[in-house]
């Protein structure tokens, strides 16, 4: 729910200062909620921080119904776009998650990981998902009224590296938690699904993170050197101008130590037609004399 929200303020077809009208149907939920009374209005900034910070399932609907038309056409839209990430053996049933009716949401913690590995292409919902605590408003046609937020992902405070995303609990599915955390210039995702209690879940969510980190590490080739200008043959200039295609990255996860190194591979010389974006040579990069990307 919150990357087809997201998805839809960055594309432009909606935005976050959009008002969202709770219906009767929202303001039934139960569960995580901001009580939501039919007919409020918050802005879909406001209904978006609902979300993340406090699981309102409330304003999930709410939000749904607003992007969607309808749930049921804002569901098939999320499963169209499980689909679209590689989401294997995920089904949503309504945007919230409680089980309803005797639907329940199915999905697995390598399913949540590539969907929220996409919301975080959308950096902004970081801002939400790392609030501890803050006050919203529900505009009603008696006047304005407030409501407070507080996150249920504790981790936020407990672990100095974690940045978000999203806790989760039903009675059939434990206590849930798709985390992210930053660290070293490296950022991580670990899921946990069906913890015996919230203490437990982010106990091994925090266990996953500190294997990461002593584990993993980023090289890197940011700051790239000039490239030597190439003889053209049969072209009209003599010399070819390079540039790298883009910065080099590599993760490494087998807690190697050493340093990247890199070797440009080129021909001595090019011979026209040449176009912008052909592939002349290469930098391969090695690290304790292993290839680890070019």
């Amino acid at each position: 729910t919150m990357l087809l929200t997201i998805e839809a303020v960055d594309s432009g077809s909606a935005s976050l200062d959009d008002w969202v009208t709770a219906s009767a149907h929202a303001a039934e939920m139960g569960g995580s909620q901001i009580y939501l009374k039919e007919g409020e209005r918050m802005t879909l900034d406001d209904m978006l921080k609902s979300i993340a910070v406090a699981s309102a399932n409330d304003a999930a609907v709410a939000v749904a119904e607003h992007l969607g038309g309808s749930e049921a056409h804002f569901v098939s839209m999320m499963n169209e776009r499980a689909k679209q990430l590689g989401c294997k053996r995920t089904e949503f049933v309504n945007p919230n998650g409680l089980d309803t009716d005797g639907e329940q949401t199915k999905t697995t913690a390598r399913d949540l990981a590539l969907i929220s590995q996409q919301l975080l292409r959308h950096p902004k919902i970081l801002t939400y998902t790392s609030i501890w605590m803050e006050d919203i408003t529900h505009h009603t046609a008696r006047g304005d009224t407030s409501f407070t937020l507080n996150n249920t992902n504790h981790l936020i405070k407990q672990y100095p590296y974690a940045t978000g995303l999203k806790t989760g609990f039903t009675s059939t599915a434990g206590f849930c938690l798709s985390a992210t955390a930053s660290k070293d210039g490296m950022d991580f995702i670990a899921v946990v699904l069906n913890a015996p209690s919230s203490k437990e879940r982010m106990a091994d969510i925090e266990t996953l993170f500190e294997w990461g980190f002593a584990n993993c590490q980023v090289y890197t080739d940011e700051n790239l050197d000039s490239l030597p200008k190439l003889p053209v043959s049969r072209g009209r200039h003599s010399q070819l101008s390079l540039k790298y295609e883009s910065a080099f990255y590599h993760l490494d996860t087998t807690n190697a130590a050493g340093e990247l190194a890199k070797k440009i591979e080129l021909p001595d010389s090019v011979e026209a037609p040449i176009k912008k974006g052909d592939i002349i040579g290469k930098a391969v990069y090695t690290l304790n004399d292993n290839t680890v990307g070019f």
